[in-house]
């Protein structure tokens, strides 16, 4: 394949209801799709970071820079195009793995569509169906907490992941397995929110019987994870910790988690992702697929990765509902606590051009000469 157009475009997709974590509140989705167009098909692929560098060091407006000028020129030059082949021309620059990420899913998923592939069966999957977890982010009062879960039961999430930070956590937790009972698979999500010496405070989520307490303490505290780990009962999962299949095998050795939850932008893409999830079935280690809010578009590709056979337990992919009045694509919608795998060709999904167009506030065309 040969690049010929490479297009970002900025959307601005209004949520639902507000979605408030330790790290700040979204009333709106804001990203960037990238649209690449070969001599063979197209592919798209969506930004996973923020406009902000509040949740990640990446953001937007220095990802666009870094594909403008640095990334699509090198991938642009290559005589033979694959995903395969990306990660080499890409090395030169450092980090950056959302922006690498962006750009080697769009080719990938021009790649699938090239040779009429689904993207799950270039990964590897196992299953056409992939289990649905949904992600409650902070709320005002108890009682606000209480009907937005109750909400989700009723549609038929599989498991709850409770967001907390220092002052919503013990309490939120308590009430929401008093009123649902010990059978909800219920975890919950710092967001690195907290440090090793709220480590007392923290053995307080024991006694509630967690599928897993996400990533507490800060990214770069492999140590204190590991630390903390051995004062607590319920498993710890990694999810900020984790770029690379390197860091996986570090942090599975250190004891630093028992759980590791995959998000493809934050590792570089879905070829980094799937040798992530390598590693971990290979020392025993479960893995579950993280959410970045994403329209269609990036939820059609996270459940492709999560129909491998180490996601063994409920992802971040929700229906398009839960966060969107109307998606990019047609909506992913909630059957038996499960959502459908795509099985057309790349991604499986098309995104609607008059959506696009109501949500669109810029394009670029990038430079491929």
């Amino acid at each position: 394949m040969k690049i010929e157009l490479v297009e970002l475009l900025e959307v601005r997709l209004p949520l639902v209801r507000p979605f408030r974590t330790s790290c700040g509140i979204d009333t709106e989705r804001r990203t960037m799709l990238l649209h690449v167009v070969t001599d063979a098909a197209e592919g798209w692929a969506e930004f996973g970071g923020d406009p902000e560098p509040m949740y990640s060091p990446e953001f937007a407006a220095g990802a666009e820079r870094v594909l403008a000028d640095h990334l699509v020129p090198r991938v642009a030059a290559l005589d033979r195009l694959t995903a395969a082949r990306l990660a080499g021309a890409m090395a030169p620059v450092k980090g950056n793995p959302m922006a690498k990420a962006l750009l080697e899913t769009a080719i990938l998923d021009a790649e699938c569509r090239a040779h009429a592939m689904p993207l799950a069966t270039y990964l590897g999957a196992v299953r056409d169906r992939v289990a649905a977890g949904v992600s409650v982010g902070i709320t005002d009062t108890i009682a606000d907490l209480l009907e937005t879960v109750s909400g989700y039961l009723e549609q038929g999430y599989v498991r709850i992941k409770l967001k907390i930070e220092p002052g919503w956590d013990l309490e939120p937790v308590r009430a929401v397995r008093r009123e649902f009972g010990d059978e909800v698979a219920l975890q919950v999500d710092a967001n690195t929110a907290y440090s090793l010496t709220d480590a007392e405070h923290l053995r307080g989520l024991d006694d509630f019987g967690l599928v897993q307490i996400e990533q507490p303490l800060a990214e770069d505290d492999l140590r204190g994870h590991a630390e903390l780990a051995k004062l607590l009962r319920t498993p710890l999962c990694l999810d900020e910790s984790i770029h690379s299949a390197r860091d996986a095998a570090t942090a599975i050795a250190l004891g630093a988690c028992r759980i590791v939850n995959i998000k493809p932008s934050r590792v570089g893409g879905y070829l980094e992702a799937r040798r992530i999830h390598d590693v971990c079935v290979a020392q025993g280690i479960p893995v579950w697929c993280g959410g970045m809010l994403e329209t269609g578009v990036g939820r059609a590709q996270n459940l492709a990765l999560a129909a491998l056979p180490g996601f063994v337990l409920p992802n971040d992919i929700s229906a398009s509902s839960r966060y969107y009045a109307e998606d990019l694509t047609d909506a992913f919608r909630l059957d038996g606590g499960s959502l459908s795998v795509p099985d057309g060709p790349g991604s499986g999904v098309t995104v609607l051009p008059a959506v696009l167009g109501r949500h669109t506030v810029r394009t670029r065309k990038l430079s491929v000469r």
